[in-house]
């Protein structure tokens, strides 16, 4: 399993992956999920993937294949973001498609969705969700934030932060909060986690790797329980017999 997430702000887009691919008392591997693809001085695309991983292999390999290919359509030509995430969704369909016939064989499901995130020159920065079947949603102004894999345990965060409307380094604080409360919720998810910040207008890319043993993750999985802590206390009296 994996979650990845990715905020848009109004200055900058804040991506935050983790690198879990297997979990078990004895099985635990890593896998880089959040990518950087800088397909020309004009536009710059952010990756992020969840679901089969050598679907996601394949899908990276076969960009770079288009990039250094002369006249192939790749992220290099496409003049809109939107044209970028169909050409990401054609890309996985296809992988999926080519070895499906031996898939079915053991029943595995080889399917893959992808966050794509980043900025052509002249367009707004943005985000968008590319599902298995190839088609895309977009963040809106409402729902700025994208979430793939096991999302369900860290969405209250996210909605949070939409609330507040935070700024950046806040926005950091709560990717970094919505990634370790799903990885208390789910031993699929875990560290080292990457994140990555892009400033609008730069076409250049911030990355952090923060790894399990960081004394700021440890400081801020310290703070959060104290602080829920102290929170229940204040909460109303319950209005019934205990």
């Amino acid at each position: 399993m994996t979650y990845c997430l990715a905020l848009r702000l109004e200055d900058s887009l804040v991506f935050m992956s983790d690198t879990r691919t297997n979990a078990g008392i004895d099985n635990i591997n890593t896998y880089r999920k959040l990518h950087v693809i800088a397909a020309g001085d004009d536009r710059l695309f952010v990756l992020q993937s969840a679901g089969n991983l050598a679907t996601t292999q394949e899908v990276l390999d076969r960009i770079d294949r288009d990039l250094a290919t002369p006249d192939a359509v790749s992220l290099a030509t496409v003049e809109h973001l939107f044209e970028a995430a169909l050409y990401l969704g054609r890309l996985s369909q296809w992988v999926v498609n080519e070895h499906r016939p031996a898939l079915n064989v053991t029943g595995a499901d080889a399917t893959a969705s992808f966050i794509l995130g980043g900025q052509i020159a002249g367009e707004r920065p943005d985000l968008f969700l590319v599902y298995p079947e190839g088609n895309y949603i977009k963040a809106s102004d409402e729902r700025p934030f994208l979430q793939i894999g096991e999302s369900k345990y860290g969405k209250f965060m996210l909605e949070l932060a939409v609330h507040a409307r935070v700024e950046l380094d806040d926005a950091v604080k709560v990717a970094l909060s919505s990634m370790l409360s799903t990885a208390r919720a789910n031993l699929s998810v875990g560290p080292p986690y990457d994140l990555g910040i892009y400033h609008n207008g730069s076409l250049r890319f911030v990355e952090h790797r923060i790894e399990e043993h960081s004394p700021y993750l440890a400081e801020l999985q310290k703070v959060w329980v104290e602080q829920l802590e102290s929170s229940i206390a204040k909460l109303p009296k319950v209005p019934f017999d205990t």
